[in-house]
């Protein structure tokens, strides 16, 4: 067996297209500490060759004995991999982590074991092209169930292909997959008998930076670091200059309501945050920003420019219940004092906030120190 960089999917493709048999890894679940998320995945050849990792240890070894195995029959599986903690060091998970993965025979044109049918080729073709391509939607797989291996794609604009074989479960893959969808990460949901993983592929995420300020240039140096596609936006076409920001993905001159649709529009995997120091322009973009789903608006200022700011608001007719969606001051208390200070203050905070956290310390935190696990909904 011989490892290697490639993207697992990109690998699985060549080698079936070669005319080898295939096996797809794919992370459905994690507990305690173990190193790779859901999602992740490691492609399996016939022939030994191996891309990706789902544990970075010695849990590969076992996960290409199991694929081995199902490159011959076609069954998929569920495979669940726990250790002591005294054992977790041997085999690459810390502190005894647990994983669970599925493992599935791969062909050319997609993913599909016996008892899937339904189009599932069809379907995992279009998520891995939409993957490659930067769309958005999520694959959901029944991991547990009736029809084991059975596919739905749902995708961004709420459309779906392919079925889990029961209406109630077909309802229930569109709701949860609707919920990750913009949360941009995989999971599995466990309802009642079934066992549903919703895999999300999701572009990179928008960050629209109201003021071309020099916060903004070093805020967008932190967000392209994070793989984040920073847009920056200011009416003021004499700041409004694409060499001020080298590292935006746009540079807008025009006001924000404007700017936002040219964009193509505030989703709610969107980051909104506002740094121009100007009531009325950031009263503007903090009013279009309240009016969207944006899924984080922070704006810059003192404690007292932010309660001059919130009774504008309120003058505006914007309702006292949305003024609690602005964060503000932006960022986390670290101190900050440069503007790269000051930029990892706040993505520090988007982040957090995205992953549901408050930041601070992880030393003086209680809390797991990966993402918690998820709900397990109940189909009703």
């Amino acid at each position: 067996m011989k490892g290697g960089q490639e993207d697992p999917i990109d690998a699985a493709e060549a080698w079936a297209h070669g005319g080898q048999r295939v096996a797809l890894a794919t992370v459905a679940d994690v507990r305690k500490s173990a190193p790779r998320p859901p999602g992740t995945k490691m492609a399996i050849s016939e022939s030994g060759r191996i891309a990706g990792a789902v544990s970075g240890g010695c849990v590969e070894g076992a996960v290409v004995e199991a694929a081995e195995e199902i490159m011959r029959t076609g069954i998929p599986r569920l495979v669940h991999y726990g250790i002591t903690d005294e054992e977790a060091w041997d085999v690459g998970l810390q502190c005894g982590g647990e994983i669970d993965v599925w493992i599935e025979r791969f062909d050319a044109s997609g993913s599909a074991g016996p008892q899937s049918g339904n189009g599932s080729r069809a379907i995992t073709a279009e998520f891995g092209e939409l993957s490659r391509t930067g769309g958005r939607a999520a694959l959901v797989t029944m991991m547990r169930g009736p029809r084991l291996g059975a596919k739905m794609l749902v995708r961004a604009d709420g459309t779906h292909s392919g079925t889990l074989g029961d209406p109630a479960a077909d309802d229930l893959a569109v709701s949860q997959a609707g919920e990750l969808l913009h949360s941009e990460r995989s999971e599995l949901r466990n309802a009642g008998e079934l066992a549903l993983f919703i895999d999300v592929t999701a572009p990179p995420s928008r960050l629209f930076i109201f003021g071309a300020v020099d916060y903004a240039a070093a805020l967008c140096t932190v967000a392209r670091a994070l793989r984040w596609q920073p847009f920056v936006v200011d009416p003021r076409a004499r700041f409004a200059q694409a060499e001020r920001f080298p590292d935006a993905e746009e540079v807008i001159a025009a006001w924000p309501e404007e700017a936002f649709d040219r964009l193509g529009g505030i989703d709610r995997a969107t980051a909104i945050v506002v740094l121009t120091h100007d009531p009325k322009l950031d009263d503007a973009a903090l009013d279009c920003a309240l009016r969207s789903d944006a899924a984080y608006i922070g704006a810059m200022g003192s404690r007292g420019a932010q309660r001059a700011r919130r009774t504008r608001l309120l003058e505006r007719g914007v309702e006292e219940s949305a003024l609690l969606r602005i964060s503000a001051p932006v960022g986390l208390d670290i101190g900050a004092t440069t503007a790269q200070e000051t930029a990892l203050s706040i993505m520090s905070e988007i982040i957090a906030m995205r992953r549901g956290r408050r930041g601070g310390r992880l030393a003086d935190s209680g809390s797991r120190i990966h993402v918690a696990a998820p709900l397990e909904p109940t189909v009703t």
